[in-house]
């Protein structure tokens, strides 16, 4: 007899398991489609910013401020040191070579100078007191050679008489002798007195010659002091504005101590600071360009200062042609500083993707403009609005230049309209 079999049905425990095992095919597909294939992300082309590569003349080049100063600059220094008595100009004055700036005084200095000129007074004085003992010491001396020469001459009338009497046998050999020992002895006081006139004269030239050159000396450092003294009162050194003048009536200045300075008119440069990156690229002679009032003007540069402040360094450049009308002292001048000669290069516009990419990649759009994908890219130089691509890209291709920041590791972006 047959048995009839009891249907199973679908109990809680079967639909649980089954329920799991679905659970895990379905998690299994997922990480695998996940993982196997590229991860997407829906952005918004309103949000983006796209740019075409385009075949076009490059430049490398650095944006630099720089400040207007005139190309000579003479700096006024307390020459002396004393209190401002008076001032003849202001800051800001036209001035001419010569013409006086401000007045200084100095007790001390001037005083100095009084008793300068009383020591070279005494100088004089005593010069002339020694002179004049001098000419009457000479006076002297030729005096008591005139009476020697009278002496010699009578004793050598005296000695020849008696030698021709002794020789006629009338006088004597002792009245003989004694004329010829007179002779003799006045020949030779003759002599000594002409040794004692030529000694004088020696004695009293260098004496004289001492004398004039102490004068001399005396003489110089009075006009040493005369200059310390006129240095009291500054002068412009040569014809320029006056600027920066920092002194007030009453005010003490020390020696040394700038006072201001002095703009010569004749021409302007341009003082300029850049990075240190650049210290080794920059030279005499590598150009610059700025707009002044809409119109272009190049510059080069003249004089490099290779120490480095804070991290920047300093040039000066000059207008190579025309300078512009109506710059002043102390204006900014926005300049583009070449660091290289133009050439033919495939540009990417520079954007916010290089800050996450490093210029290693970039997303680029597809035919259809649907879809940015990654492609691998090798760029070279660089100025404010272009990057030179070396590989990864062509002229014509689309490529996102703005931030990827919210991208992620996203592998294709898909391009939606809202």
């Amino acid at each position: 007899m047959d048995r009839v079999i009891e249907k199973k049905g679908w109990n809680k425990k079967r639909i649980t398991l089954v329920i799991g095992i679905i659970a895990l095919l379905a998690l299994i597909i997922a990480s695998w489609y996940f993982t196997s294939g590229k991860s997407k992300l829906n952005v918004n082309t309103d949000r983006i910013t796209i740019s075409e590569i385009k075949q076009g003349t490059f430049q490398e080049f650095i944006p630099v401020n720089g400040v207007v100063l005139p190309v000579t600059t003479i700096y006024l220094d307390a020459l002396e040191g004393g209190r401002v008595e008076e001032k003849y100009v202001e800051d800001g004055a036209i001035m001419k070579k010569g013409q006086p700036i401000l007045r200084l005084s100095n007790t001390d200095l001037e005083l100095s100078l009084v008793n300068q000129e009383t020591s070279v007074f005494n100088l004089l004085t005593q010069m002339q007191i020694s002179r004049n003992a001098a000419q009457q010491n000479t006076i002297g001396k030729l005096n008591q050679r005139t009476d020697v020469d009278n002496a010699l001459k009578e004793a050598e009338r005296i000695y020849k008489l008696n030698k021709k009497l002794y020789d006629e046998k009338v006088i004597g050999s002792q009245e003989f002798k004694q004329s010829e020992n007179n002779y003799k002895y006045q020949l030779e006081k003759k002599k000594l007195a002409d040794e004692v006139l030529r000694k004088d004269s020696v004695s009293t030239r260098q004496e004289q010659n001492q004398a004039s050159e102490s004068f001399a000396r005396t003489q110089n450092a009075l006009q040493v002091m005369r200059k310390k003294v006129g240095d009291l009162i500054v002068r412009a050194p040569v014809d320029g504005q006056l600027t920066s003048l920092d002194a007030e009536i009453g005010q003490s200045k020390n020696k040394g101590e700038r006072l201001g300075q002095i703009d010569v008119m004749s021409g302007f440069k341009v003082r300029v600071d850049i990075d240190e990156h650049y210290i080794s690229r920059i030279f005499n002679g590598l150009m610059g360009e700025c707009t002044v009032a809409g119109k272009e003007y190049k510059l080069s540069i003249k004089k490099v200062f290779t120490q480095v402040t804070n991290g920047r360094f300093q040039v000066d450049m000059q207008f190579n042609d025309t300078v512009p009308q109506g710059i002043r002292r102390g204006q900014t001048l926005q300049i583009r500083l070449a660091l290289s000669d133009e050439t033919t290069a495939l540009l990417l516009p520079k954007g916010g993707f290089y800050q996450q990419t490093g210029g290693n990649w970039i997303f680029k759009l597809a035919d259809n403009g649907k879809v940015a994908y990654k492609v691998d890219i090798q760029l070279g130089r660089q100025n404010p609005d272009y990057f030179e691509v070396m590989q990864g890209l062509k002229p014509g291709d689309k490529v996102i230049t703005s931030s990827y920041e919210n991208y992620g590791n996203m592998q294709e972006l898909v391009l939606k309209k809202e």
